[in-house]
């Protein structure tokens, strides 16, 4: 098993500080298209806090994130926020980052495969959420739903969450360096 453990609180609300501005600035790397869901590097991002960050941080990473767009910051994909965005039809996605960020992070405790495999399983809880929320507001057949706003996605996501595993290695052995964590 791993843990990551920072140095102090400090350090530990300053990082997840830092991981919040990465999700809003990488959800600005957006492509549009037809269906009203863009591509985006959200996914990459939200699996990067989980791995880097672990669960409690990584999701609070989030958190800090969804709120700032919550209350209207534009940090969502497109430069949008406010809590309509939360109820429209690409808001299941943004409830689905919360599973997505806390698998990846759970996923580190473990090493080979698993940490992946969590990322992975979190991104299909995370476009379960997303084509459930999309059909609703759509009033469209869930399947319908899959095909228009999950399967043209779905591998690019998981290439995300095997890409952001990687980086998070690499982010790791330099916090490591740096003596901003512990790995152990």
């Amino acid at each position: 098993m791993k843990k990551i453990y920072f140095k102090n609180k400090l350090q530990a609300m300053v990082l997840t500080g830092v991981f919040s501005a990465l999700l809003a600035v990488f959800s600005q790397i957006s492509l549009p298209m037809p269906s009203g869901v863009p591509v985006t590097l959200q996914t990459f991002a939200v699996a990067l806090c989980g791995f880097v960050l672990g669960m409690k941080y990584g999701t609070a990473a989030l958190g800090v994130y969804l709120a700032l767009g919550v209350v209207g910051l534009p940090v969502f994909a497109g430069f949008s926020g406010g809590f309509g965005v939360f109820l429209g039809m690409t808001g299941g996605f943004l409830w689905g980052f919360f599973p997505l960020t806390f698998l990846c992070g759970l996923g580190t405790r473990w090493k080979k495969l698993l940490p992946v495999l969590f990322g992975l399983f979190g991104v299909i809880l995370c476009h379960a959420l997303g084509v459930l929320q999309y059909a609703l507001v759509a009033g469209i057949p869930l399947a319908t739903g899959f095909l228009t706003v999950s399967a043209p996605f779905l591998l690019k996501d998981a290439v995300s969450v095997i890409f952001a595993y990687g980086v998070a290695q690499a982010a790791l052995i330099s916090l490591k360096h740096g003596k901003l964590v512990t790995v152990e």
